[in-house]
């Protein structure tokens, strides 16, 4: 996996890692990401629309979906062959950092063909003028960054920006549908979105855990990590520290939790893709509370996957 994902700024540390990451995180910082919002709300209007006539829909499928797949390809620049395997890449992309399962091994050719259409599709020539992709080849032209780096550097913009927010947004429905006290809230206060959306993912964090290598010995509260063991990071259990959360286990769309979630990871390698994410969900959850006062859930069904947490099927009807 490592041999793959070579020059991915997950795959990467200290100042290689620095260097690729500022590269990447150009065209999605809060200020430049401020150009796409008109795209960003018009595509929610849009859909929200759609299944609110249609009344009954797949909160995963058809509402989470849309956002990411359609804003991130296109700003991407990707050429329209190909993208139809987005959500795929995605999927397998995540399960390839899991145990040596049935997952992880079924993941692994389908991150190759990632890989390859990085390398031979998402090029010069292919991509659409002024894209986040054309940007990174700029980068590498201009010695910012290796040649050999360019490829890994897409799948930082085609992987992990898809799955999470997709399990974001429906993770979302599915605690509103179930607290209509706090949907009342944020229906009335509309304010409050922004923390409702942290309060979403601490209670769901789309990625529950992910692996290091420990670098040094390290004493963490009395339990000793050796240097060059594996360690693992809990996400969700962290969001449920009662620690640092009161009542972990409430959904309080009140509740302050900007900056302390562990949904988007901390540090060097925080979340690249968090202000994209809380701009897209934002929107459609603003969308939503214009329209829909109670979501009522028909089928729920969880996604199997090595690291993430959401729901593969969640049949939702609106009124």
């Amino acid at each position: 996996m490592n041999q793959l994902l070579r020059g991915n700024t997950l795959c990467s540390d200290g100042i290689a890692h620095k260097k690729l990451r500022q590269v990447v995180m150009r065209p999605i910082t809060p200020a430049a990401l401020a150009s796409l919002g008109e795209e960003v709300e018009h595509e929610a209007q849009a859909i929200v629309e759609r299944l609110c006539s249609k009344g009954r829909f797949c909160a995963t499928a058809e509402l989470a979906t849309h956002l990411p797949v359609t804003i991130v390809s296109n700003a991407i620049g990707l050429p329209e062959e190909g993208r139809e395997r987005m959500m795929d890449w995605s999927i397998g992309l995540f399960n390839c950092f899991g145990p040596m399962n049935e997952r992880t091994r079924n993941a692994m050719p389908v991150l190759s063909e990632m890989m390859e259409y990085a390398r031979t599709q998402a090029v010069p020539g292919k991509l659409k003028p002024g894209s986040w992709a054309e940007a990174i080849h700029h980068a590498a032209a201009a010695g910012e960054v290796p040649s050999e780096a360019v490829p890994g550097l897409m799948i930082d913009y085609m992987g992990p920006s898809l799955d999470t927010t997709v399990f974001g947004i429906s993770s979302g429905v599915w605690l509103f549908a179930n607290h209509p006290d706090q949907w009342d809230l944020v229906r009335n206060d509309p304010s409050l979105i922004p923390a409702a959306i942290n309060e979403i993912l601490r209670m769901e964090a789309p990625i529950q855990d992910f692996s290091r290598y420990v670098a040094r010995d390290y004493d963490l509260d009395g339990v000793s990590l050796p240097e060059g063991s594996r360690a693992i990071v809990f996400y969700g259990a962290a969001n449920r520290d009662p620690r640092q959360f009161p009542h972990p286990d409430r959904f309080d769309v009140r509740r302050d939790n900007a900056g302390r979630h562990m949904a988007f990871g901390a540090g060097p390698h925080a979340c690249l893709g968090m202000n994209l994410a809380k701009l897209e969900m934002r929107a459609l959850f603003t969308t939503l509370a214009r329209k829909v006062t109670r979501f009522h859930v028909e089928v729920e069904e969880r996604a199997l996957s090595n690291i993430l947490r959401g729901f593969r099927k969640l049949i939702v009807t609106v009124q």
